[in-house]
């Protein structure tokens, strides 16, 4: 069996990604790791480099920042990185530059791809998530947060990046998938507020014009950590390669549950309708479970 780990990245140093834990957390389960790196404006390139293993690859590649309906840009750059894998490659494992594996997974994750290597209709494996916010103690617990997402695929190349890059879909139809046993660790909220802040800006831009950044952020200018939904205390283990991260964290966050916006009439609803049930009414999901 053959695995092959892909990711995109630009601006990793300047908007503070842990893309280097990220891919060290993937790493032990891959044959090669493709990396494509995005003209940016720090020493992204070099940083990648410095990751001492001869499986990653890196290619190197050119954003059109005009493509910002939809977030559509991060799916174009996410197709051309699985381009670049080798066409013997059984399986694709994608990680974003602010997730990370934690090691106590690999096992049932590899497991996982040998058992259902040879049968078709098994065409990903789905990663349970903890979503990070403002500190690596809190995780979102609300409907706010998806549960689950795709991050193995079949080498098959009628699979494509989907929408925003978020999961994929093979003939514009949800891929057949089976858990993985995983848990992802999602690390997209966690940075210094002045960091967070700006790359929260930046990356508004894949999805809404100039004019709607600069009124949303005159707007709320007050914290960029003013609405998380409800969050939970995390008390759990961080992967291995993140805790010099845990480590110097190196600014305060507070989180008051009394006034933690919890939505409208609806969201507040379906919240207490799972937290009794464990029931998520009108999930979305970009998969079918098998």
């Amino acid at each position: 069996m053959k695995v092959s780990g892909f990711t995109i990245v630009r601006n990793a140093l300047k908007f503070d990604y842990p893309v280097v834990q990220a891919i060290q957390s993937v790493l032990p389960l891959c044959d090669e790791f493709i990396v494509s790196v995005g003209q940016s404006e720090d020493d992204t390139l070099r940083l990648i480099r410095s990751i001492e293993s001869p499986k990653i690859r890196i290619v190197q590649s050119i954003w059109d920042d005009s493509l910002r309906e939809g977030g559509k840009v991060l799916a174009v750059e996410t197709n051309k990185a699985m381009a670049a894998i080798s066409p013997d490659s059984d399986w694709a494992f994608y990680i974003q530059a602010d997730e990370v594996l934690h090691e106590k997974y690999h096992n049932e994750v590899l497991e996982a791809m040998h058992q259902w290597r040879e049968d078709p209709r098994v065409e990903g494996f789905l990663f349970d998530y903890l979503h990070f916010y403002g500190s690596y103690h809190y995780v979102g617990s609300s409907r706010r947060w998806y549960r689950r997402e795709v991050r193995i695929i079949r080498n098959d190349r009628a699979i494509t990046s989907f929408r925003d890059a978020q999961g994929f879909r093979k003939n514009d139809r949800p891929l057949r998938v089976k858990h993985s046993g995983g848990v992802m660790y999602h690390y997209g909220w966690v940075r210094p507020p002045e960091i967070q802040k700006e790359r929260s800006r930046h990356f508004h831009r894949w999805w809404h014009p100039d004019e709607w950044i600069e009124k949303y952020f005159s707007q709320n200018d007050s914290s960029v950590y003013n609405n998380p939904g409800r969050l939970m205390p995390f008390n759990g283990s961080h992967p291995a390669v993140m805790e010099e991260r845990v480590r110097n964290m190196n600014w305060s966050f507070i989180y008051d549950p009394v006034h933690a916006d919890r939505g409208n009439l609806r969201e507040r609803l379906l919240d207490s309708i799972e937290r009794c049930t464990g029931w998520r009414l009108f999930e979305y999901r970009n998969y079918r479970l098998l």
